[in-house]
């Protein structure tokens, strides 16, 4: 892939890959040899179809809040502007395979999760009206099918 933009999913052509899918976006080490990977967890086909604010909102929470349960070295797991996906920020060199592998797990309980979405006051949350559990599931169930079927490769 040519590099033409600093943002590495600016350079990503969008129409070639297959969502849902994990791609390692950036590796990157430190000057003292820690290792910072970043992966591009997609849910949706870039230009076909996109979260509802309230389903990628109550997702986020949900993720972001029960992956560290499921894996140590979590920094960040942030949704995409483009409302397609998150991207998801591990210490170490880490594979698309282990961090998919790690995502089943926790989305197969978004996709039935029938409790209380984590922190969703006013006080814990900047928006915490915007949040829409059943659209969350269904994109948790979406990705783990999806996986099931074709694998986590983008392309």
């Amino acid at each position: 892939m040519e590099k033409k933009y600093n943002v590495d999913s600016f350079n990503l052509d969008h129409t070639k890959v297959k969502a849902p899918f994990v791609r390692l976006a950036a590796k990157k080490v430190g000057e003292k040899g820690d290792i910072v990977t970043k992966f591009d967890i997609r849910f949706t086909q870039p230009n076909k179809e996109f979260m509802s604010t309230g389903g990628i909102h109550t997702l986020e929470h949900l993720m972001a809040e029960y992956i560290r349960d499921e894996m140590e070295g979590v920094i960040d797991l942030s949704p995409m502007g483009c409302r397609t996906g998150f991207y998801f920020t591990v210490w170490g060199d880490r594979t698309e395979e282990e961090i998919a592998n790690h995502l089943m797990n926790v989305l197969k309980k978004v996709a039935v999760w029938d409790k209380p979405v984590p922190a969703t006051t006013e006080e814990e949350c900047g928006n915490y009206k915007d949040h829409n559990l059943e659209d969350a599931k269904l994109y948790a169930q979406k990705w783990v099918d999806g996986i099931s079927q074709k694998g986590w490769s983008a392309f």
